[in-house]
């Protein structure tokens, strides 16, 4: 059975792609990062959904990246925005964006790989209904995978390990689809950027997630504060 790390934040992205690799047969080690943002939902999340997918390991690493600030994933001091009422979601690098993020998890998912024997990364990130990250972006993981191969020990020696990302190219409600057809627990998910109560509804992840359950035609099984 092959070995997939995954990255897995307890988002409908991340879930859908745990979901579509355990479909595919493939055997799951979960990788989440209690990284110092500002609510611990989405990672209560990420374990409920390791537990529903039977993953056969689940590491959480405790990673300071909170410290240095810079977003308002990270600080308090700043306010997570609503998504703009222009509909503009993506034409500018958002305060949400917290720095180097992806680069330093897919760091520590390839010392993960290396340790289990793992042939590949599955990663959530998408580049279509998105918030503009630049650490989502194609050629963010064509450079990256350039990494892998040069930085490992499995690199040198037999290429990889390989950086799978499914979603990239899809809108959310194909996502939305892709989920369900693989029978992710989507009621398990957390995508909201605030994390009291129910989902806001308001931020760009809630208004993105409920635009895309929306074109896909499928009611979205978690509870919103508003949808709009």
């Amino acid at each position: 059975m092959t070995k997939v790390v995954v990255l897995l934040s307890g988002g409908l992205d991340s879930t859908t792609v745990a979901a579509m690799a355990k479909a595919d047969g493939k055997e799951l080690y979960a990788l989440s990062f209690d990284y110092g943002q500002r609510h611990g939902k989405e990672l209560h999340c990420a374990l409920a959904v390791g537990r529903s997918l039977g993953v056969a390991r689940h590491e959480v690493l405790h990673l300071p990246l909170g410290a240095l600030g810079g977003s308002a994933l990270t600080d308090a001091s700043i306010d997570v925005p609503d998504a703009p009422t222009d509909g503009a979601i993506g034409d500018a690098i958002p305060v949400t964006y917290v720095p180097a993020r992806n680069t330093v998890f897919i760091a520590f998912a390839l010392a993960y790989a290396e340790v289990v024997g793992a042939d590949e990364i599955h990663l959530g990130v998408n580049a279509m209904d998105y918030s503009g990250y630049p650490d989502c972006r194609p050629e963010y993981i064509e450079a990256y995978q350039q990494v892998a191969d040069l930085a490992t020990k499995q690199g040198v020696e037999s290429g990889g390990p390989r950086l799978v990302t499914p979603l990239i190219h899809m809108t959310k409600a194909d996502i939305v689809r892709a989920g369900v057809a693989a029978n992710a627990p989507l009621d398990l998910t957390w995508s909201c950027y605030r994390g009291e109560g129910a989902a806001c509804g308001r931020c760009e992840s809630c208004t993105l997630r409920l635009k895309g359950f929306a074109a896909a035609g499928v009611p979205d099984p978690i509870e919103y504060a508003t949808t709009g």
